[in-house]
């Protein structure tokens, strides 16, 4: 299966008098293009998941929407609050649960979760590697069953390699 592990998009500075809850700070419009830009780009390269899970903060959601919408998918988002926190493979995989070999799971997240979970499916460490991982970016892992160690790096799509592309 190939994971696609997806940094939220733009979603502006943290402001404590417009949002007291910071999981409630909303995408920006820029945010909401970009994360656009980069599903159509997954769209192309025929990437359209088939199980997407978002940390229920926000900023997130909406950018697992957005990737619904734009990269084609036909199933819903479901809510995982696992990737709103220090990751941990045992949470991640129930909710992934038995795949088809074929199947394309997105994991919406946030930093430093998102690339320590990265780091976490490929080398069994959450410390070992270091990632610049932008948001709205996608790393795009395949593996035969979401455990610690054994992923394979697939790809790494930035949004400035999504906008030359369009």
């Amino acid at each position: 299966m190939i994971i696609l592990l997806v940094r939220h998009a733009h979603a502006g500075e943290r402001n404590a008098s417009r949002w007291a809850d910071d999981t409630q700070r909303p995408l920006t419009s820029r945010g909401r293009e970009v994360a656009r830009r980069m599903a159509r780009r997954l769209r192309q390269q025929d990437m359209a998941p088939t199980l997407i899970l978002s940390s229920p903060w926000k900023r997130a959601w909406q950018s697992a929407q957005l990737l619904k919408e734009e990269s084609g998918a036909e199933v819903a988002v479901t809510e995982l609050g696992a990737l709103a926190v220090t990751p941990a493979v045992a949470p991640i995989a129930r909710a992934v649960g038995a795949q088809d070999a074929k199947a394309i799971v997105a994991l919406v997240g946030h930093e430093p979760w998102i690339s320590e979970l990265a780091s976490l499916l490929l080398t069994g460490r959450r410390e070992s590697l270091q990632i610049d991982f932008p948001k709205a970016g996608v790393l795009g892992l395949e593996l035969s069953e979401v455990k610690s160690g054994g992923a394979l790096l697939r790809f790494f799509l930035r949004p400035k390699q999504a906008r030359r592309a369009d």
